[in-house]
């Protein structure tokens, strides 16, 4: 069993700088836990240069996060690079405005489906956060073109971004991003209703279109058309696209595409003219006409 001689020895034997160096490979979890073992490793493992990459995604299990311990990290982590708050419901625009104005090497930020936040949180980003690589805030319904605005002017490096169900966005979000954003990869549209061809026609002929655009996710997106498809096919990178429930969708321009882009993979759902019969007077949960093309 570790005892407090064995901690004072180890305080003794090695340096601070070897310490931390070692505290910097261990998890939230494990530092938490360091922390209370003496005054001496609470210093050590509360030490920001061990708060780089940041998961609190599992404490939601036993607490509620809130805004505090948000500004805590932000008065305290200036090297933080990736942080994640997938679903902690209690978030609001004061925490994470004090993340992006105390973090300023921040990369990646998962906040999705934290409801809460505004356009406050993207005018922040765009503001103190250049290096932004990776932000994921799918089901963040208050999120608008002018807030992604702002982000897109401010963050040309961005590489991922994950829109689904930030329902307000328009074409006028995929217009700054083709312009702004010359190195995105992966970009998810999924239930973004108001998105049009002529926003993806934007991006289609965007920065970002011919060498690095590799995957485009549109599922139930209900205003896109076949022109969409016609718009991507000089995108030379596109390796996957997501069409589930897109109804006006066709078979002949998914094969059109193809021409152009012959190893694209290509998820597509496809109605049938009778719907399968139910069984037992229920719904099926799983339609049987879902494709991958």
């Amino acid at each position: 069993m570790f005892s407090n001689s064995d901690e004072a020895v180890i305080n003794k034997k090695l340096p601070k700088e070897l310490l931390l160096r070692i505290f910097s490979f261990l998890d939230v979890v494990t530092l938490c836990r360091c922390a209370q073992v003496s005054r001496a490793w609470n210093v050590l493992a509360l030490d920001g240069s061990n708060w780089q990459r940041i998961d609190l995604f599992d404490f939601q299990r036993d607490i509620e996060l809130e805004d505090e311990a948000l500004k805590y990290i932000g008065a305290h982590c200036p090297e933080l690079v990736t942080l994640n708050l997938q679903t902690c419901l209690q978030i609001t625009d004061e925490g994470l405005i004090t993340i992006c104005r105390g973090c300023h090497k921040l990369q990646s930020l998962c906040a999705s489906g934290c409801s809460n936040i505004t356009d406050a949180i993207l005018n922040a980003l765009g503001q103190n956060c250049p290096r932004l690589r990776i932000l994921e805030v799918a089901r963040c319904s208050q999120l608008t073109d002018v807030g992604f605005t702002t982000l897109a002017r401010n963050c040309h490096e961005l590489e991922k971004m994950d829109l689904e169900e930030c329902v307000q966005i328009t074409d006028s979000t995929l217009i700054q991003l083709s312009i702004h954003c010359p190195r995105l990869q992966v970009l998810s549209l999924s239930h973004c209703e108001l998105i049009t061809d002529d926003g993806i026609r934007h991006l289609g002929n965007g920065a970002c279109a011919h060498d690095q655009l590799e995957v485009i996710e549109l599922d139930n997106c209900p205003l896109i058309t076949d022109a969409s498809l016609e718009h991507l096919k000089s995108c030379h990178s596109l390796e996957r696209i997501e069409l589930y429930d897109c109804q006006q969708i066709t078979r002949a321009g998914i094969k059109r595409l193809r021409t152009h882009l012959p190893n694209i993979k290509v998820h597509a759902y496809f109605a049938p003219v009778t719907p399968p019969p139910s069984v037992g007077g229920s719904r099926q949960r799983f339609c049987r006409c879902c494709i991958i093309l």
